[in-house]
């Protein structure tokens, strides 16, 4: 497996891969209904590309496995969608394609990477947690973080919380 920066001529094959990871979601009832949700669209991910925070990670075919897009807001890189196809996953490229963000918010100069997830998925927030992560309390979250939040919710997606990794 090798983590490298989206290129366009992947942007056809993430819509499929996001599809197939939220498959997972038919695990959980209250949330099945992500399995058919709405994907990223090919104007999000071209953005993403520009920006120079998106990247995929591939087999050693170059098959492209999954893929994480994130945008530079302040002094945070915010993590918007982290996708492995559901024949991949448990493999380590979830925490790959962290790690790559990670490093290229240190690069940037970043103070922190943040996100937001599922609170009690065992998928999305244990996963981040052991990631390095940590929860940020409600009388913590700053505009940013609770307009997104906010958002979310009136998407139809509750019991999420924000989560930041703090970079040293």
């Amino acid at each position: 497996m090798r983590i490298r920066p989206t290129l366009a001529k992947d942007i056809p094959l993430l819509p499929s891969i996001e599809r197939s990871a939220a498959q997972a979601f038919h695990s959980v009832p209250s949330l099945a209904w992500l399995a058919a949700g709405e994907v990223l669209g090919e104007a999000a991910h071209r953005t993403f590309i520009q920006a120079q925070a998106s990247w995929v990670a591939v087999d050693a075919h170059e098959r492209v496995l999954g893929f994480l897009c994130a945008r530079l807001e302040g002094d945070a890189l915010h993590i918007q969608e982290v996708s492995v196809a559901q024949q991949a996953q448990g493999q380590g490229l979830g925490r790959g394609l962290i790690a790559q963000a990670i490093s290229a918010a240190r690069g940037m100069g970043c103070a922190e990477v943040t996100l937001t997830t599922f609170a009690q998925v065992p998928w999305n927030a244990p996963f981040y947690q052991r990631l390095g992560f940590a929860v940020i309390s409600q009388e913590q979250l700053g505009e940013r973080l609770l307009g997104i939040l906010e958002e979310e919710q009136r998407h139809g997606l509750v019991g999420r919380c924000a989560m930041r990794r703090v970079l040293v």
